[in-house]
């Protein structure tokens, strides 16, 4: 029997069985160890919020429609880092060298299941680094984003950088930063995350509630301001907060998953008076300007590569490894004490 983790509705989440099938042909099957729950994305579905529960993505026209909800609960098998190991191979695939083998430990994309049924050609170069701990290759999608974010900022060596929201992939974002030459000023509410930031190589930190940060950040930098940052927190006060921040033509990351209206946010203030560049990043694609070397798949690969060399830590990130049996107390954690928890994964 399969297990697979949805929501029902708002804030209600059951582990559901069904019959395993048949491998189909040019497929792997996967059974599952860890599976990691984004804190942005996966609770929008959780809390109701998400926009694709009230109008329509046309991914031709590049535009939400409204009338016809694009999903509907039950909302099945949401979750975007797993990692498992590989149980059965199609016969046909048998002898391709590119195809993990049986037993190989693989790292991708199947949703919070007891067992993945994945296409090959998604799973090629997606087995664990040697000597990386599994545990690690459920952050391969958190990692390529915060990597994606500062690739689009475009950091030189040397450069006043501000990430604003320590998260998980706020502070992978503040390592990645660091490690690209930045003075990195790092920017949450909450100060057990702010500790957490210096330990991640985060020069200068700053208390989003108590802090005059756009100020305090003018004041280190000689009155020039930051020359980019990164808002990955989501929330649309902390992105007016970044766009403070910056120097006249700086730069401005959006990473977060933005919802609902921008209460919060003034495009009539600093934005517009010091033309600040305000660019999004989205793990949907890479910068376009590095679309002919870089891919998403090349941002986890290298993300993992980091990790498995002892640049990044990713494994003191995880708060909670709960049963996936407890998936309902692991979005309730996440939902109503964030101060509580950082990566929370799912074991199977």
């Amino acid at each position: 029997m399969e297990r697979v983790v949805q929501f029902t509705g708002p804030r209600q989440v059951e582990v559901a069985e069904h019959d395993s099938g048949a491998l189909p042909p040019g497929h792997l099957r996967v059974r599952t160890r860890y599976s990691g729950i984004s804190a942005g994305t996966e609770l929008t579905a959780y809390r109701g919020t998400n926009p694709y529960l009230t109008r329509t993505w046309d991914p031709e026209a590049r535009l939400f429609r409204d009338g016809a909800a694009g999903i509907a609960y039950p909302v099945a098998g949401w979750g975007y880092s797993e990692v498992g190991e590989v149980t059965e191979v199609s016969p046909e695939l048998d002898g391709d060298p590119d195809t993990p083998r049986a037993g190989d430990l693989v790292w991708g994309i199947w949703g919070h299941r007891s067992e993945g049924v994945v296409p090959a050609g998604r799973l090629r170069g997606h087995t664990l680094p040697a000597g990386l701990e599994p545990l690690a290759g459920a952050f391969a999608r958190v990692g390529a984003i915060a990597y994606n974010a500062v690739l689009a900022a475009g950091i030189n060596l040397g450069e006043d950088v501000a990430v604003f929201g320590q998260g998980v992939i706020g502070l992978i974002t503040t390592r990645l930063a660091r490690l690209s030459g930045a003075r990195v000023t790092a920017v949450d509410a909450l100060d057990n995350r702010l500790a957490t930031a210096r330990a991640h190589g985060a020069t200068t930190t700053l208390n989003a509630r108590t802090d005059a940060v756009a100020e305090r950040i003018r004041e280190a930098t000689g009155g020039r301001g930051a020359d980019t940052a990164i808002e990955i927190s989501g929330a649309y006060p902390a992105l007016h907060e970044a766009l403070r921040s910056v120097a006249v033509d700086g730069r401005v990351v959006a990473s977060g998953f933005y919802q609902g209206d921008g209460a919060g946010l003034r495009l009539g203030d600093e934005f517009h008076h010091n033309r600040i560049q305000l660019i999004c990043s989205q793990i949907g694609g890479v910068p376009p300007q590095l679309a002919g070397r870089w891919s998403v798949d090349r941002l986890q690969r290298t993300f993992l590569e980091l990790v498995a060399a002892g640049q990044v830590d990713v494994t003191s990130l995880v708060s909670h490894l709960i049963p996936a049996d407890r998936a309902a107390d692991a979005y309730r954690l996440l939902d109503e004490h964030p101060a509580d928890a950082l990566q929370v994964v799912l074991e199977f």
